[in-house]
């Protein structure tokens, strides 16, 4: 299981992917889990490694997705008589299970290295790729038959105008500054991938000619109003240096203004057919349809419980937990 764990880690580094490392520190008997034990949580909900079962996995999953969507770690505490006393860094549940003990799991999320794509190959993108080496980003550079004596070490060359061709993830920083040259393609597929900041670096009247012919594709006004053009923060920037610290502060900035690195809407989906959790009725905690402790057909729907204690309240008075079912993620 060890191995499998320091696998996975390498293996999402690799793919310079945000997770979370959830590890067991404090523990009392019966829980499952042990003090010591450890998983490997990622964006879509997978679990490598071991923290516990039940209420506590499905806790420890919605803790660490909305620790990846704000980049903050905290403590989660889930006992028989939490104090009910809930910070940012500090959240506590009531254990549902029936097996009683209690368990604190600290949650880190995994943040990769900022990324930036520089999209053009003129004096600006240079300036960019120079900056934002010194700055500690991972840099990749897409231009058309760019060489890549052009530019000052870019960790990642893609030679044709082909965004999907690159490393881009949600975390990814885009800067469009061909200036002329493939502008309208370079937006258009900027805007069919994920990314976290989109900038496109032209005069206020480039920028109406262009966002007239992307409106005229089918381009929406909010994704165009998703663009930040001008890129950059106002400095009176002349040189392309100049211009390239600009944008680099315009996406810090961007960031501090609470913008988020990822946007989810937790691990169930509208579609119950795609989904892989299903919000347990009873305690509101995500519940593995793959792996649930009971399932229960109530109504001609399946129904997932994550413990034994939960499955008897809802025999109980099923009605009243459909009607009235316990918001997603509060366990107190």
């Amino acid at each position: 299981m060890f191995d499998q764990y320091i696998a996975k880690i390498n293996e999402l580094r690799k793919r310079n992917e945000i997770f979370v490392l959830a590890t067991v520190i404090g523990r009392e008997i019966p829980s499952s889990g042990k003090i010591g034990d450890k998983a490997v949580i990622t964006v879509s909900g997978e679990i490598t490694g071991w923290i516990g079962g039940g209420c506590v996995k499905g806790i420890i999953l919605r803790e660490s997705l909305e620790a990846m969507n704000t980049g903050k770690g905290r403590l989660v505490k889930i006992g028989q008589n939490p104090f009910q006393f809930t910070s940012e860094n500090i959240k506590e549940y009531k254990m549902t299970c029936h097996s009683e003990g209690s368990i604190d799991v600290f949650i880190e999320p995994i943040i990769p290295l900022k990324h930036i794509v520089v999209v053009g190959k003129t004096e600006i993108a240079k300036a960019i790729v120079r900056i934002s080496k010194a700055a500690g980003y991972r840099v990749t550079v897409v231009a058309t038959d760019a060489k890549p004596s052009m530019f000052e070490k870019p960790d990642e060359l893609i030679t044709r105008m082909y965004l999907k061709d690159s490393s881009i993830h949600a975390l990814s920083n885009i800067v469009v500054c061909t200036q002329g040259e493939d502008d309208e393609e370079a937006l258009t597929q900027a805007l069919s991938i994920d990314h976290y900041y989109l900038g496109f670096v032209a005069s206020r009247k480039k920028r109406e000619a262009v966002w007239s012919y992307l409106k005229s594709i089918g381009i929406t006004d909010n994704q165009l109003d998703s663009i930040q053009s001008p890129a950059g923060i106002d400095i009176q920037a002349k040189r392309p240096e100049e211009v390239a610290i600009s944008i680099l502060a315009g996406i810090v900035e961007f960031q501090n203004n609470g913008r988020h690195p990822i946007n989810f809407s937790g691990p169930v989906k509208e579609d119950p057919s795609k989904v892989e959790y299903y919000i347990n009725p009873v305690c509101g905690i995500p519940v593995s349809k793959t792996n649930p402790k009971h399932i229960i057909e109530y109504k001609n729907e399946k129904i997932y419980f994550c413990c034994d204690g939960c499955k008897i309240s809802f025999e109980k008075d099923p009605q009243k937990y459909m009607d009235h079912p316990a918001p997603a993620g509060k366990g107190m």
